[in-house]
């Protein structure tokens, strides 16, 4: 499937491309986040949770990012930031679960059994000799990393592995595995879980074994908040500059689902996010190990154009960013209309552009894969990178 490929990274040989994936778990509030501040309607429907126009960080004369996203604005600055508008897929799921099935599997009207990046994970190790070519860090596994004979590596915390005996090793890895059932089995049935369960368990395990050397090979200048999404990204780094062949990266933010509260807890999340990427650009450059990464922020949905009173309810229309040395910087699709007459179902956001184009997008011009049989059909791609490795 692979359209073409390139060096190892070795000798002088150009790098391998890396995908960094950050999901944003719950939901996140993408019109709190890339804020229309000058739409009169968004004020109207948002009294509360609304962020003043005073307080939005401009980077057009319509948008804005979130007061938090100071730093991300200076990532924006230097063109490296994509913001892909209105990101969804027709018929949207409001259940956290289906809807983070669906992104996770490229099938929004069937159950599947492979996800997405496993695809991947299979054109670049077929023969599974490398259980580190996907590495989540977080407790369980995310479902674009599962498929049958395919082997990705989960590991709760790179610092804490190395300092366990073997049995809490083995301990941590049942208890990843047990948290991968319980997730998983209601969407795909108990034999598919427990096959895959069965032939992967040992192959995680020597894959978390590989990944114990990665944090004394690793020296940095870079002072990472102490929060779990500045820490992951940490381990990214960690593992990418030791050299173990990984290419495909997942971490998890957690704690979007602002049903209320949304503006102390929102506030607190885009502000570790945006300077925990800030952060990782940082100590990829320092190791000139930056070149080669592009991360992909992702969330299952966005929120209802209308507050609740001191939140926002399960929605559609969300967003999504590319950031990286090679992204062409810049607002790509369109903003879902806020006219009322264009509301989907007189109280969301109306999707317009499929997400199944952003992945096709990573695939086929970051890769060099053919997106078609990975993401199941041909949908309309984005043009973010100035430049490719392959």
């Amino acid at each position: 499937m692979a359209l073409n490929g390139n060096g190892n990274g070795a000798n002088g040989k150009q790098k391998d491309p890396v995908l960094v994936v950050i999901q944003l778990s719950g939901g996140n509030d993408f019109m709190n986040t890339v804020v229309p501040y000058t739409e009169g309607m968004y004020y109207d429907v948002r009294p509360l949770v609304g962020i003043p126009e005073d307080q939005v960080i401009p980077i057009t004369d319509k948008v804005g990012f979130h007061p938090r996203a100071s730093a991300l604005k200076e990532i924006w600055d230097e063109g490296k930031v994509a913001i892909v508008q209105g990101i969804g897929y027709a018929n949207s799921s409001r259940s956290h679960f289906r809807a983070m099935d669906i992104w996770h599997t490229c099938e929004p009207d069937t159950i599947a059994t492979e996800g997405w990046l496993a695809k991947v994970i299979r054109e670049f190790d077929p023969n599974s000799e490398n259980p580190v070519t996907a590495v989540n860090f977080g407790r369980g596994l995310p479902r674009a990393l599962a498929a049958p004979n395919v082997t990705a590596t989960s590991i709760g915390d790179l610092d804490n592995y190395g300092l366990m005996s073997s049995i809490e090793v083995v301990d941590e890895r049942d208890e990843n595995l047990e948290i991968f059932k319980r997730m998983y089995t209601p969407a795909v049935g108990s034999g598919l879980v427990m096959d895959y369960l069965g032939q992967t368990g040992r192959d995680v395990l020597k894959g978390a074994d590989m990944l114990a050397v990665a944090p004394e090979m690793y020296k940095s200048n870079v002072e990472y908040a102490d929060n779990p999404i500045a820490q992951a990204l940490r381990d990214v780094v960690r593992v990418h500059t030791a050299n173990l062949g990984t290419r495909i990266f997942y971490t998890n933010h957690l704690g979007y689902d602002h049903h209320a509260q949304e503006m102390p807890a929102h506030n607190k999340l885009i502000g570790e996010l945006s300077e925990a990427i800030r952060d990782f650009l940082q100590d990829l450059r320092d190791h000139d190990a930056a070149e080669e990464v592009t991360i992909l922020v992702f969330t299952e949905f966005g929120r209802r154009i209308k507050d609740n009173g001191s939140g926002t309810d399960h929605g559609s229309g969300g967003g999504a960013f590319l950031i990286g040395e090679h992204v062409k910087g810049g607002l790509y699709s369109e903003y879902p209309p806020l006219d009322r007459p264009n509301w989907l179902n007189d109280e969301d956001l109306r999707h317009t552009y499929d997400f199944r184009g952003m992945y096709g997008t990573i695939l086929e011009q970051w890769f060099g894969l053919d997106p078609v049989p990975i993401v199941g059909g041909s949908f309309e791609q984005l043009q973010p990178y100035e430049k490719t490795l392959v």
